[in-house]
């Protein structure tokens, strides 16, 4: 399948926050099911594309999936400190999982951070249970950062994020 990353266009907001709030709720990564309070910030592709550059995977004449790209120092950053740029939000359909679709999206982001001026790191939080993302990551070039892991959620125990960086 040929894949497509470019950035998410205006009208393609609302599927892509439905295709990533799917994805979240189906592969269990909410805590609170439909009552997640993140669920919200999923959805809302406008606000993210405003702060971010907001990528979608299109094959097929279809969306497949998108990721928030964060460069150096933006607004939408979780982790990422000075000089580093940030992926958030990697989400594929379950219908385009297993045909290069998220890797097509890290790629891009790696691509971005490469070109993005003062950027010498990239660097995500990914949930423990996020097995396929892990080894993506690590194909990649990622290693994990144990010490940077971090809860996004800190009244609540046991939420831990994983974090990982790849140096340029």
């Amino acid at each position: 399948m040929d894949i497509a990353i470019r950035q998410a266009q205006p009208d393609e907001y609302d599927a892509l926050g439905d295709i990533t709030a799917r994805a979240y709720l189906q592969d269990g990564l909410l805590d609170f099911g439909e009552r997640d309070e993140y669920l919200g910030e999923l959805r809302d592709v406008a606000t993210r594309a405003a702060a971010a550059q907001v990528l979608v995977a299109v094959g097929q004449g279809r969306l497949l999936g998108g990721v928030t790209f964060v460069p150096s120092g933006g607004p939408m950053a979780d982790i990422a400190r000075s000089g580093e740029a940030e992926i958030r939000m990697l989400a594929v359909d379950h219908a385009a999982r297993g045909r290069g679709v998220g890797e097509a999206l890290v790629r891009a982001c790696v691509d971005r951070a490469r070109a993005t001026e003062a950027c010498g790191r990239i660097v995500l939080s990914t949930q423990r249970t996020m097995h396929s993302a892990h080894r993506i990551y690590e194909r990649l070039g990622f290693v994990r950062t144990p010490e940077r892991d971090w809860n996004p959620v800190p009244h609540l125990v046991g939420i831990t994020l994983l974090t990982y960086e790849l140096t340029l």
